[in-house]
């Protein structure tokens, strides 16, 4: 029996998370996961048990390495007055170059909640984790950008904000120009 190619996990997760990316996780098939990571069935099924193991290694490797670097300023232990601002105009370059990951395949991890996966419930869980997270990064921003702001006005405009950015995030697949328009309106009011 021939030996499969090895390649660290870290660069599998990598090439999977890109195909689950690029063709959500009910369109990969095992041959592209296969074809993409340089694993057959049997090495990516013993490393994750399942498709499913794959997928979620490459969600966590998503928020890891794409989502938490971006709001680093934004849970940083001192917030600048100005990180909301930079962190959304960053997201909206991102939305707006055509080539970049984001801006041609959207949020892996909302994607992920159209269809069956999204029914499942440890999916949802992610996923209502990933706006609760995002939300207090945003939350923070906004306490540092506008210090003048009450409890419920501040509250209201970080609920604002968050929702801009979500609903931007999962258009800008199919609709770029109204992602960008949403981030728009979302750094004008940060």
């Amino acid at each position: 029996m021939g030996r499969t190619r090895t390649i660290p996990e870290a660069e599998t997760v990598l090439a999977a998370r890109q195909v689950f990316w690029e063709r959500g996780f009910a369109e990969a098939s095992i041959p592209e996961l296969e074809a993409a990571t340089g694993l057959n069935r049997s090495s990516l099924y013993h490393s994750f048990g399942s498709k499913r193991g794959l997928f979620d290694a490459a969600v966590q490797s998503y928020l890891d390495q794409v989502v938490r670097p971006r709001l680093v300023p934004l849970t940083a232990p001192v917030v600048a007055p100005g990180a909301l601002a930079a962190y959304l105009r960053g997201v909206r370059e991102a939305m707006a170059e055509p080539a970049t990951a984001l801006a041609s395949n959207g949020c892996l991890l909302l994607n992920s909640s159209v269809g069956s996966l999204g029914q499942d419930q440890a999916v949802r869980h992610s996923i209502d984790a990933y706006r609760a997270e995002l939300g207090a990064a945003i939350t923070r921003g906004v306490a540092a950008a506008h210090p003048q702001l009450n409890g419920p006005a501040a509250q209201a405009l970080s609920v604002e904000l968050t929702g801009l950015m979500l609903a931007a995030m999962a258009l800008v697949r199919v609709a770029p120009g109204a992602a960008v328009e949403m981030l728009d309106v979302a750094l004008s009011l940060a």
